[in-house]
């Protein structure tokens, strides 16, 4: 992982990664505090800042990602482009650009806000909660993508048919849809009304 400014200080200098913080929130997005990541996602889950990123290219087509098999959250599921969660006192905007970056390898050429969502989504698999206030961004993608194979285990650009099928068929991250929903006014400026969002 390319150590950035926000991630160098949630390293230790022997190299171990200490214990990742997220940022506890209320119904309105104000700060409360802090929590371990794990422990904030365990039921009924913790309310805490996060992001979700959707990438697209020329064509209008949605860059998607599944998960690695390897994570301990909703692994090998697909999901839009990128998701994660800001460090305390991180801005959204940095952490989506940041994560973006760390898991893709891709610096966006246009990223926006698209607003926030709040949602409580369990995941039977693994039995954690997703308790998100959601701040979400929409961009265009315009350089070759070179993923963390730790964290990504493949990517695919679709249509918003192609999506429709391919939700029918995989398996989706139980948020997938409901940032999706919450982001289209906003994938519809981006992307106009031809691409079908």
């Amino acid at each position: 992982m390319p150590i950035t400014p926000a991630t160098a200080t949630h390293s230790s200098s022997n190299g171990t990664a200490e214990a990742i913080l997220l940022e506890l929130v209320d119904e309105k997005g104000m700060t409360t505090g802090t929590a371990e990541k794990l422990a904030a996602h365990q039921p009924p889950g913790q309310l805490h800042r996060a992001f979700s990123v959707f990438l697209f290219d020329e064509r209008g087509r949605l860059l998607l990602q599944q998960r690695a098999l390897g994570k301990y959250h909703s692994p090998g599921v697909w999901s839009n482009t990128c998701c994660g969660h800001p460090y305390p006192g991180e801005a959204p905007f940095a952490a989506a650009a940041r994560r973006t970056y760390e898991e893709l390898g891709v610096s966006p050429s246009l990223l926006a806000e698209a607003g926030t969502v709040r949602y409580n989504h369990p995941d039977p698999a693994s039995g954690l909660v997703e308790q998100e206030f959601n701040h979400l961004f929409v961009g265009l993608v315009q350089a070759p993508l070179a993923p963390d194979e730790d964290e990504v285990a493949s990517t695919a650009f679709v249509t918003a048919a192609e999506l429709a099928e391919r939700h029918a068929r995989d398996t989706f991250s139980a948020w997938f849809m409901t940032v999706l929903d919450a982001a289209r006014p906003a994938v519809r400026e981006l992307t106009g009304p031809s691409a079908g969002w």
